[in-house]
């Protein structure tokens, strides 16, 4: 998707600013909000995935490497979760969401 966006961009055809392309997002999350079908909401959902590459681009982040990131970050977290119930015998599972919430913050603050 940023690649096709630069390409296009080096002929003119993009926002004047990152305001523009913002706008455009929520623009996208309404129409996948309001999706009926299965089909459309695949389609909408693209809109949205490819509004947000093009943030990305506008804003100089490798889209890739920041998902890798991120579901590196996740991973890491959800097993510290995952670890932390293991150990004291609980079974995650089993956890209202505000107690798997409280356990999420807890592993953010843990990373640091």
């Amino acid at each position: 998707s940023q690649a096709v966006q630069r390409r296009v961009a080096q002929v003119g055809f993009d926002w004047e600013d990152i305001d523009g392309v913002v706008d455009k997002l929520a623009e996208e999350l309404a129409e996948f909000q309001e999706a009926g079908s299965q089909e459309e909401k695949e389609r909408e959902f693209g809109d949205v995935l490819f509004t947000l590459a093009n943030i990305a681009r506008r804003m100089e982040v490798d889209l890739e490497a920041a998902l890798r990131e991120a579901n590196r970050r996740f991973y890491r977290r959800f097993t510290y979760m995952e670890e932390k119930c293991h150990k004291s015998g609980q079974d995650f599972a089993g956890l209202s969401f505000d107690e798997k919430n409280a356990l999420w913050e807890e592993a953010k603050r843990a990373e640091g």
